[in-house]
């Protein structure tokens, strides 16, 4: 059993005051090109954080079959930063509360990790937030079939993550995998936890 499972929270928590490389869907894919003078469109996600008796676990969503981009895929809540937000953890919190029901008042933010690219443009920021008190899920099911939870120390541990790859627009882009029981967690989701593993393992 790794060393990071024990006070794992802390041990991220500490990790989120230091300097953070951006990272990118395009990684692990230094042949294609990108557009030049790209304009990306802002965006949060909340990595939420539980603590219980087994330790703490992180909350994912799967994403609704029927959606027109990335349907099907786990993803942290989340989405595009409104002119109203005031900033990308206000669109984490106001998302989360939007598509799972989830309180803002019972959400401790803890921090940021660094910006991350995506291949359908949008430059994210994921917001680490500790859940505070209980909650019962609500589900806006335009949006998302599913929220689960995957052990913390199952996503900070390096050797659990894959690179894996798949035919895009031609290519073939390769990707992180990080696998759960029956739920492929792979693409940016999975590129932004391993940005997070990685620190926490140094």
């Amino acid at each position: 059993m790794m060393a990071i499972q024990h006070n794992a929270l802390d041990r991220v928590a500490s990790v989120l005051a230091s300097d953070h490389q951006a990272s990118s869907d395009f990684d692990l894919n230094p042949n294609i090109t990108l557009p030049v003078g790209r304009v990306l469109r802002d965006a949060g996600v909340l990595m939420l954080i539980e603590e219980r008796a087994q330790g703490p676990f992180v909350y994912l969503t799967k994403r609704a079959n029927h959606l027109k981009h990335h349907p099907g895929q786990i993803a942290f809540p989340g989405g595009k930063t409104d002119p109203a937000d005031t900033d990308q953890i206000d669109t984490a919190l106001r998302e989360a509360d939007e598509e799972i029901g989830l309180p803002r008042t019972h959400v401790k933010v803890l921090g940021q990790l660094a910006s991350h690219e995506t291949v359908t443009g949008f430059q994210v920021k994921p917001v680490v937030g500790l859940l505070t008190r209980p909650f019962d899920p609500i589900l806006e099911r335009a949006e998302v079939d599913e929220l689960f939870r995957v052990p913390l120390h199952h996503v900070l541990n390096p050797q659990n993550f894959s690179v894996e790859g798949r035919v895009w627009n031609g290519v073939t882009r390769k990707y992180y995998a990080v696998p759960f029981g029956p739920y492929y967690i792979w693409g940016a989701t999975a590129r932004m936890l391993f940005g997070l593993a990685q620190k926490v393992s140094l």
